[in-house]
């Protein structure tokens, strides 16, 4: 019964059906399934399997987004569970994501903030129009391993370098690594800026943060 549970799981994450992604974790809890097992034996296989389609070219953006939103919706009933009995995940590092300020372009960010989550990471997400001073505080005060910055737009991009600049004058470098991503930033860019890692979609971002904390 477990084993149709989970083939279940991965097959709602994999139609991007949220609410069917809901109810199975409601009837994992239900069931006394350990919620860490639901996670990665369950839901996260169809994580994968998105993924790897959709960089196939098999599956495409909007799969993509319906399969994060999938996910969130199992995880947010899991956690308090995981929570209740004192478990955690195993936390792979923390990543602090954001749009950089002036830019208040959300669904990319947004997505890879789930596909990292979904992977073992915890995200503390800041939202669109994040200042430059507070992607570096919060990295202070959370112990980050990653910074991840997005920008949408040409003019915000610039932003990427100087943001990069100030968290190696704060002395968060070399202990601090800054992912940069977004439609108009290219591998070029990220390096002409000194980024420590470069991400063109969502599912790239999960290898090179694993790569970057030293999990691949």
């Amino acid at each position: 019964m477990t084993e149709a549970i989970f083939k279940a799981m991965a097959q709602s994450i994999i139609d991007g059906d949220s609410e069917a992604a809901e109810a199975l974790a409601r009837q994992a809890i239900t069931a006394e399934i350990d919620p860490l097992q639901a996670i990665n034996q369950g839901f996260v296989p169809g994580v994968d399997y998105v993924g790897t389609q959709f960089s196939c070219g098999d599956m495409f953006l909007p799969e993509l987004v319906m399969a994060g939103e999938a996910m969130k919706a199992a995880i947010s009933i899991l956690e308090p569970e995981m929570t209740r009995r004192g478990t955690s995940r195993k936390t792979l590092g923390k990543v602090v994501l954001g749009t950089i300020e002036g830019d208040i372009h959300d669904i990319g960010k947004t997505l890879v903030g789930t596909m990292l989550s979904a992977s073992g990471f915890q995200v503390y997400d800041l939202g669109v129009d994040v200042s430059i001073e507070r992607f570096i505080e919060t990295a202070r005060e959370v112990q980050a391993d990653i910074i991840g910055v997005s920008a949408l737009l040409t003019t915000t991009m610039v932003k990427q370098r100087t943001l990069i600049e100030q968290v190696r004058a704060a002395g968060l470098n070399p202990t601090v690594k800054v992912m940069v991503g977004g439609a108009p930033v290219t591998r070029d860019w990220a390096a002409q800026i000194g980024a420590d890692g470069f991400s063109e979609d969502a599912i790239s971002s999960v290898a090179i943060a694993k790569k970057l904390v030293g999990a691949n």
